[in-house]
């Protein structure tokens, strides 16, 4: 077989994707809308995710006590030397902290029409949990997407639901796939959150979890690599030394398997995550995220592997 490339690149990237879909390069300005989650208001628990930081995994997003307008408008700013370098002129406003469609039907459209109305946005991602996609939501989702491209993220983790009761994800996988058919349904594209090195997976769990969603219609996936972050129960457990983190070599390995095995249509929005160095416990190799994503290209290469190489095939 010959290896298959997009634009140069073994994997099908978001920065390829977004090029080809909307004629040049596209920024995406991360936005803290000011939500909640479920996980912690106490309707389902008041903890979070183990593994969720107190920041709602909106680290790097804009400060909240700012308006939609103004998380914008400040992360436009922000790109102007890009945009003089690379001609960067069209946004993706990405809603990213804890849940972000959880919210009175009209607060949410009132926020998401405001990142609208900001000049060069020509799209909106939707950082959510499954169980929060009510009739309501998703036709307000639908309406959003006979106006602008929107895409929406679905933290699924992990398929195993062992796993899925240590980390208090909250939901069950049924409830995972209801919320996929129901997007796909109104034709609007999802993402698929997946993190590498959950506390007692090992490999084949995680690349189990990889093949399920290769066999869905899900159009993106994110694959994390799991920090532990302090203040997190998970950074409490990993104290007790109740469970090991991942070596950089078996998360490259993981991650190329995991490009094998995913269909070559599939987005991948990201190889690995980056945790705010100032709270990251482990793995400390993850701070140079450059690093890992060329080590995961360069272990494309010398294995003669590509995104989709093995993707329907039993291996």
């Amino acid at each position: 077989m010959t290896a298959r490339t997009w634009d140069g690149k073994r994997y099908h990237s978001l920065k390829y994707f977004l090029k080809q879909k909307f004629g040049e390069k596209v920024y995406k300005i991360s936005i803290d809308a000011g939500f909640s989650c479920p996980n912690r208001n106490g309707t389902i628990d008041t903890r979070g995710c183990i593994f969720c930081s107190p920041q709602g995994s909106g680290e790097f997003a804009g400060c909240r006590s700012n308006n939609i307008v103004q998380q914008m408008t400040e992360g436009t700013k922000g790109t102007y030397v890009l945009a003089g370098k690379h001609g960067i002129r069209k946004y993706i406003a990405y809603f990213q902290a804890f849940t972000n469609t959880y919210a009175d039907i009209d607060e949410l459209r009132k926020k998401y029409y405001e990142a609208l109305s900001v000049p060069g946005v020509i799209g909106i991602a939707i950082a959510t949990r499954p169980d929060c996609l009510g009739d309501d939501v998703l036709n307000l989702l639908n309406e959003l997407s006979k106006e602008t491209y929107v895409w929406v993220e679905l933290g699924l983790q992990t398929v195993h639901e062992k796993t899925s009761e240590l980390i208090r994800r909250g939901y069950p996988l049924s409830c995972f796939d209801e919320a996929v058919n129901n997007l796909n349904a109104f034709g609007i594209d999802v993402v698929c959150h997946l993190i590498f090195g959950l506390p007692f997976e090992n490999k084949d769990d995680m690349l189990s979890s990889v093949k399920y969603i290769a066999n869905k219609n899900i159009q993106g996936v994110k694959l994390h690599l799991l920090h532990i972050l302090k203040g997190t129960d998970l950074a409490d457990l990993y104290r007790r030394c109740e469970f090991a983190v991942l070596t950089k070599e078996e998360y490259l390995e993981i991650a190329v398997n995991a490009l094998d095995l995913l269909p070559p249509h599939m987005v991948i929005h990201r190889l690995t995550g980056d945790g705010p160095k100032e709270t990251l416990l482990a793995p400390m190799w993850s701070k140079n995220k450059r690093d890992v994503l060329n080590g995961i290209e360069r272990e494309l290469i010398l294995r003669d592997s590509w995104q989709g190489k093995y993707w329907g095939q039993k291996c």
